[in-house]
């Protein structure tokens, strides 16, 4: 019996305006009702993700920041910040190289020092707490830092993916999107996040469905019983989990969803 669904958002849930489709809450509430608790799982801070979700944001558990933050009913759940000590010197690496960003992203807050576009119209979508200062070595010390997010005005796959990992080797880089890349501490990911939920919940993997579309998705994947992946999905990503179901742009993890509960009805 399903008892925990995590679902991706950008590329995966959302359509490619970033709009949920149309019957997302009023499916949440029948899960919820269903005793399935259902889990927007993202790279996004959590400030975003409560405003997204804010009709039915008591009714789901919120994996934040690509999984090193865990919130539910107001509460943190799991913390995986990256080392303070790490931080500075992995700031250093990603501003030697050209056309990165960094977005220094806290518990509480995102933070940034380059007025460069279209980087910070991006940051802005995903970060509805995000604060412009003169440099991020001033706020190192200020709250516990989940991740950073590197913009790549190039694309991430032809540039980023390519030499960060390399440059910081004492932290993960892992793609996040065609313009972004993630770099958090080694073992931050979604799948460590849901790993965490099913001890903290007691759920088996067998009772866990996922949905991704990327690479920073795969670990979530492979932590839960039923993996599915879109159509629109990032091909390497697509021949690892061969699960695929429509595109998000034709609704296809509400789609699955809706297949699912039907099955288990009868």
């Amino acid at each position: 019996m399903l008892k925990f669904i995590a679902t991706d958002l950008d590329g995966t849930l959302l359509d490619d305006e970033k709009h949920l489709p149309r019957e997302t809450f009023r499916l949440i509430e029948e899960l919820s009702e269903r005793g399935v608790l259902f889990a927007p799982a993202s790279g996004r801070q959590y400030a975003n993700l409560q405003k997204l979700f804010l009709p039915v944001k008591d009714k789901v558990l919120f994996m934040c920041e690509n999984g090193a933050l865990v919130k539910y009913k107001g509460k943190t759940l799991h913390l995986n910040p990256i080392d303070r000590e790490l931080i500075l010197p992995a700031l250093e690496e990603i501003r030697r190289l050209p056309h990165l960003f960094p977005l220094l992203c806290g518990e509480n807050n995102a933070y940034y020092e380059s007025d460069a576009e279209p980087f910070v119209h991006y940051a802005h979508l995903s970060y509805d707490c995000c604060i412009k200062v003169d440099s991020l070595n001033e706020v190192i010390d200020k709250e516990a830092f989940c991740k950073i997010a590197v913009f790549d005005e190039i694309g991430s796959v032809r540039n980023c993916i390519r030499v960060l990992p390399q440059k910081l080797p004492f932290l993960r880089t892992i793609l996040s999107g065609k313009d972004w890349c993630d770099v958090s501490a080694p073992n931050a990911n979604k799948g460590e996040a849901v790993r965490f939920i099913r001890d903290y919940f007691c759920f088996e993997k067998g009772e866990c469905a996922a949905f991704g579309d990327h690479m920073n998705d795969y670990e979530m994947l492979l932590e839960c019983g039923r993996a599915y992946v879109t159509d629109n999905a990032y091909p390497p990503l697509k021949e690892l989990i061969k699960n695929v179901i429509p595109s998000n742009t034709e609704f296809g993890v509400l789609t699955e969803i809706k297949k699912i509960i039907r099955t288990e009805a009868v």
